[in-house]
C-alpha cells in the first residue's frame, strides 16, 4: 500500500475517532433516540430493498412468462401457415391433368387449350384458392409449348432476375422460404391494384419432369400481416411489440405500435442484433436511457428470429412510485416515532437520575436513603431492588456480628469433636493391647484394621490422596469384611510402584469394593464359596484408568444398563429412575455409585467419571477414569502431571 493510500486510512480512522467521541459527549437521551432511529432505520432499508427487489424479479419473470406465451402462440400460428403452404404446394404438384400440360411437348389448339381452361384449370385454380390465407399460387416453367394461364402459369423466365432464384435451383427440389414484396412488373400478382406493394412470405421449390430433368419453379405466396397475425395485430399490449428480423437483418414489423413511440423500430432491432448472439431466450437491455426487455426464439426452418420487444418503464416506474410512497410513510413514522420516544425517554431518565442520586449517597455510606422512585416498571423495579439490597446489606452487617460471636462456640465444638475421636482412638487400642494379652490375635487385628480405617475416614484434610492411601483403607476393610465372611474374600493388587502416587478422591473406591462384597457373593441360596476382588490400573495417553472387578454373581444386562442410565442421568431424571426403581437393591447401588461419578465428574470435569461392565454369572467390572495426575513428592512419568495439593 503506497503513501496515500495510507494517509486515506488514517484521515478515516481520525474521522471515525471524532465521531465516536462526539456521540460518546451526548446525553443518554440522545443516544437513545439516535439508537432508535438506526435500529428501526436499517431493518426497513435492508427489508425494503429486498422487498422491492424481489418484487421488481417476480414482475420481471411474470412479465417475460406472458411474453412468451405469446410468443409462443405466434409460433404455433406459423407452423400452422407453413403446413398449410405446403400442403398447398403438395396439391399444386399432384394433379395429372396439371402436370401433363406442363409436361406436354406439343402446343395445345385452340379448341383444345379453351376446353382445359374452362374445366380442367378452372377446377384446379378453384380447389387452389378455397383458403383465403393463401395470397397466390404460381407455377414458373421453362417449356415453350406451353401458354401462361393467369393467375397460375407463367413462363420461367419472368423470375430468372429474382435474386433468389439460383439458389432455389441449386437446393434440387428442397424448399425455400423468402420474404418478398409482390412485383408489379413481373405481371404475376393476384392483385389488379398496380401501387399496390404488399409483403409476402414465400414457399419456393423447384418441380422436376418425370426423368428428372428440370421443368420449372413452383411459388406459394401468402400475405406477411396473415403469416405473422400478432406480429401485425393492432389489439397488442402498448408495451410489447413482435419483431422479425430475418436472416439479411432486414426488420419486419408493424411500425404503427406505440412501444415505437419511444424508441424507434429501427434502433430496437439494430440493438437486438448487437446483443442477442450467445444471450438467453430472454434477456433485459437499456436503450437511450429506457429499459427493454426482449424474449427471441430462432424459427430454423425460416432462417428468421421471432422477437418480443417489451418495454419496462412502466413497470419500473410503478415499481419507484410503489417505493417513494415507503420511503415517505417510513420517514414519517421514524419522526413521530422519535418524537414519541424522546418524551418517553425524559420520563425514564428523570427517574434514573434520582436513584443515580441515592446511590452516590450509599457510595458515601449513608444505608438509610429514602428512593422515591415508585411504580412498576423497569425502573421502578430496578429502584425496589435497590431497596430491598440496603436492606440485605443491613441485615448483613448484622449477621456479621453475629457470625463473629459464633465463631468462638464453632471452634469450641471442633475441640470436643477432636477429644472425642482420640478418646475413641485410645479406647480401640486398650482393647487391642487386651485382645493381645488374652492372645486373641485375630480380634486385635480386626480393631488395628477398624482403628486404621477410622483415622483415615475421620481425618478428613483433603479431597485428594495418593492412590496407595486408598488401596491402604480398602485392605482395612476386606480385613473387617473377612472376619464376617470366614475369609471367603481376597483382595489382588495389579497396580505398577509408579502408580501408586496417583492422585484420587478420598474414599472413592470404598463405596465400589463395597457393593463387590455386598452384591459379588449373591443371595444365600446362591452364595459364591469365594469372591476375588481385583483392582489394576493402566495410564492411556493423559488419563489413568482404575478398574475394579469382582468374580462374582454379576448383574443382569437390564440393570447393569439402568445403572449406567443413573450414572449420567442429571438430579430430577435421577430422582424419577430411583422411585421407579423396583427393588431396594437397585435403589442402593445407585446411590453409592452415583455420588462417586458425580465426585468424579465435579472435580476433574464430565469426561470423567465410571462405568460399570457386568456379565450376568460372571464378573462385574467398575471403572474408573481420571486424569493421570502424580501428587508432589512422587517420580514423574511421561504424559504424567505433578500436582501438589497442600
Amino acid at each position: 500500500m503506497g503513501m496515500e493510500g495510507m494517509g486515506s486510512m488514517n484521515r478515516v480512522r481520525r474521522w471515525a475517532a471524532n465521531r465516536m467521541e462526539s456521540i460518546g459527549g451526548l446525553s443518554i437521551q440522545m443516544k437513545l433516540i439516535i439508537s432508535f432511529i438506526v435500529i428501526i432505520l436499517i431493518p426497513i432499508v435492508c427489508l425494503s430493498w429486498y422487498l422491492f427487489h424481489d418484487i421488481y424479479l417476480n414482475r420481471i419473470q411474470d412479465m417475460t412468462k406472458k411474453n412468451q406465451y405469446i410468443l409462443d402462440i405466434e409460433k404455433t400460428t406459423i407452423m400452422n401457415n407453413m403446413n398449410l403452404m405446403e400442403r398447398t404446394a403438395q396439391l399444386s404438384l399432384s394433379n395429372n391433368e396439371i402436370n401433363d400440360y406442363l409436361q406436354s411437348t406439343e402446343e395445345l389448339d385452340v379448341k383444345s387449350l379453351l376446353d382445359f381452361k374452362n374445366k380442367t384449370f378452372s377446377t384446379f385454380q378453384y380447389f387452389l384458392f378455397n383458403n383465403p390465407s393463401i395470397a397466390n399460387i404460381r407455377l414458373f416453367t421453362d417449356n415453350p409449348s406451353i401458354y401462361e394461364l393467369w393467375p397460375i402459369i407463367f413462363k420461367e423466365s419472368r423470375i430468372a432476375n429474382k435474386s433468389w432464384y439460383p439458389t432455389v435451383i441449386a437446393q434440387q427440389g428442397i424448399v425455400r422460404w423468402e420474404i418478398n414484396r409482390s412485383d408489379q412488373g413481373a405481371l404475376v400478382t393476384a392483385s389488379p391494384d398496380p401501387n399496390r406493394t404488399e409483403l409476402y412470405i414465400s414457399l419456393l421449390r423447384e418441380f422436376k419432369k418425370p426423368d428428372n430433368t428440370h421443368n420449372g419453379v413452383l411459388e406459394v405466396n401468402m400475405e406477411l400481416k396473415n403469416f405473422f397475425t400478432k406480429t401485425f395485430s393492432m389489439m397488442q399490449d402498448r408495451d410489447s411489440q413482435m419483431m422479425i428480423v430475418s436472416r439479411d437483418g432486414s426488420l419486419y414489423t408493424n411500425e404503427q405500435a406505440e412501444i415505437f413511440r419511444r424508441i424507434p423500430a429501427a434502433e430496437l432491432a439494430r440493438q437486438f442484433t448487437m446483443h442477442h448472439k450467445g444471450a438467453r431466450d430472454s434477456f433485459a437491455l437499456t436503450i437511450e436511457g429506457q429499459p427493454f426487455l426482449f424474449i427471441q426464439s430462432y424459427i430454423d426452418r425460416l432462417d428468421i428470429t421471432l422477437v418480443n420487444a417489451v418495454s419496462l418503464q412502466s413497470t419500473i416506474s410503478d415499481i419507484n412510485k410503489t417505493r417513494n410512497q415507503m420511503i415517505l410513510v417510513t420517514f414519517v413514522l421514524i419522526v413521530l416515532l422519535s418524537l414519541i420516544s424522546y418524551f418517553l425517554h425524559s420520563l425514564i431518565l428523570k427517574k434514573l437520575k434520582i436513584l443515580r442520586d441515592s446511590m452516590k449517597k450509599v457510595r458515601r455510606g449513608d444505608f438509610h436513603v429514602d428512593i422515591q422512585v415508585k411504580g412498576t416498571d423497569e425502573v421502578g423495579e430496578l429502584a425496589h431492588h435497590f431497596r430491598q439490597l440496603l436492606k440485605q446489606i443491613q441485615e448483613l452487617i448484622a449477621d456479621a456480628v453475629n457470625r463473629q460471636a459464633t465463631a468462638k462456640e464453632a471452634e469450641l465444638k471442633a475441640l470436643k469433636n477432636q477429644i472425642d475421636s482420640h478418646f475413641l482412638y485410645n479406647t480401640l487400642e486398650n482393647l487391642k493391647m487386651m485382645a493381645e494379652i488374652e492372645a486373641q490375635y485375630t480380634i486385635s487385628d480386626a480393631l488395628t484394621s477398624l482403628g486404621s480405617m477410622m483415622r483415615y475416614s475421620l481425618q478428613w484434610t483433603s479431597n485428594h490422596v495418593k492412590l496407595s492411601d486408598e488401596i491402604g483403607h480398602i485392605r482395612h476393610y476386606i480385613a473387617i469384611m473377612n472376619i464376617r465372611y470366614e475369609d471367603r474374600l481376597e483382595l489382588v493388587l495389579d497396580i505398577p510402584k509408579a502408580n501408586l502416587m496417583q492422585e484420587v478422591l478420598k474414599m472413592s473406591l470404598q463405596p465400589i469394593v463395597e457393593n463387590a462384597v455386598k452384591y459379588g457373593l449373591g443371595s444365600s441360596q446362591h452364595q459364591k464359596p469365594k469372591l476375588t476382588i481385583t483392582i489394576r490400573t493402566m495410564v492411556i495417553g493423559d488419563q489413568m484408568i482404575i478398574e475394579i472387578e469382582d468374580d462374582g454373581i454379576g448383574i443382569d444386562q437390564r440393570k447393569r444398563d439402568e445403572i449406567n442410565r443413573m450414572l449420567a442421568a442429571d438430579e430430577t431424571e435421577y430422582q424419577r429412575m430411583r422411585a421407579a426403581a423396583g427393588s431396594p437393591d437397585a435403589r442402593s447401588t445407585g446411590i453409592g455409585l452415583r455420588n462417586v461419578h458425580h465426585r468424579i465428574s465435579m472435580f476433574y470435569g464430565k469426561e470423567y467419571g465410571i462405568r460399570v461392565k457386568s456379565q450376568e454369572g460372571s464378573y462385574t467390572q467398575v471403572r474408573m477414569v481420571v486424569p493421570y495426575f502424580i501428587l508432589a513428592g512422587g517420580g514423574v512419568e511421561q504424559h504424567a502431571q505433578a500436582i501438589d495439593r497442600r
